[in-house]
Formats: structure tokens, sequence, C-alpha cells
């Protein structure tokens, strides 16, 4: 077996269930600035997420980029295991807004993480995103 199948079923820690944890964060915090958009990401370009530096607020942050124009600020946080009730809470989110570094724990801010700080995950808190856009 090769690929992605050489660790299928998943092993706890293993490093595809690693990358596969980051992927789907990545994909909700690309979602989470999708939906706290005034018009929804506009423009003629894709838009970008930035893992958020902890002491510093995104509208530095995206102006360090070619995406200079901050839209927002999210945090957001998942649960484990599938919903089996409509009124089950699967995740909670802030949007801090760009123009503070907002609440600055080092524990949401991924870059600084262990690869394997996202399978420690419940209860560690929110991870921290930047949502910008090319002018």
């Amino acid at each position: 077996s090769s690929g992605i199948n050489a660790e299928w079923p998943l092993r706890p820690g293993s490093e595809i269930q690693k990358e596969m944890a980051w992927y789907s964060l990545h994909v909700a915090a690309a979602a989470a600035c999708r939906g706290s958009t005034a018009t929804g990401g506009s423009g003629p370009h894709g838009n970008m997420v930035f893992a958020k530096e902890n002491t510093e607020s995104c509208a530095t942050q995206c102006a360090k980029t070619i995406y200079s124009i901050c839209d927002a600020d999210v945090s957001i946080q998942g649960t484990v295991g599938k919903a089996t009730s409509y009124t089950d809470q699967v995740g909670m989110f802030y949007n801090y807004g760009c123009a503070t570094a907002g609440n600055t724990n080092v524990k949401f801010d991924e870059v600084k993480a262990d690869d394997s700080a996202i399978l420690e995950g419940l209860g560690i808190g929110f991870y921290r995103f930047c949502c910008c856009r090319y002018p």
C-alpha cells in the first residue's frame, strides 16, 4: 500500500491524522472568513486566510502581504464527533475585527503551536485567522 492508505485506518497521533486535522481547521477558517465579510469576499482575485500572530492585528498582518485589506479576524473551534441532533453545538466562533490584536493568548496562535497541538485539541481554545483581500 502507498500514499494516504499507508496509515489507514488512522492511528492516533499519526502524521496523516495531524495533517487532516490541520487541513480541516484551515477549510473551516476559509468558510468562517467567507461568512464574516460584508461582500462574502469580493474582487477579481482569490481571497486569503492566514494564521494570525497572537500579538499583532490582522490589519497589520494583512498589510505585510499582497492581500493587504483586512476583512475579518476570526477565531474558531469545532467539536469532535458527528452531530446527532439539530440542536447539538458543533463549533464556536468570534470575529475580533481587524484593528486590534484581540485575545493575545499564545494558545490561539497556530504557528507557535506544536504540530500535534491540533490533536490535543479539546479545551485548548480557539485558533485565530486573518481574512485578507487583494486591493
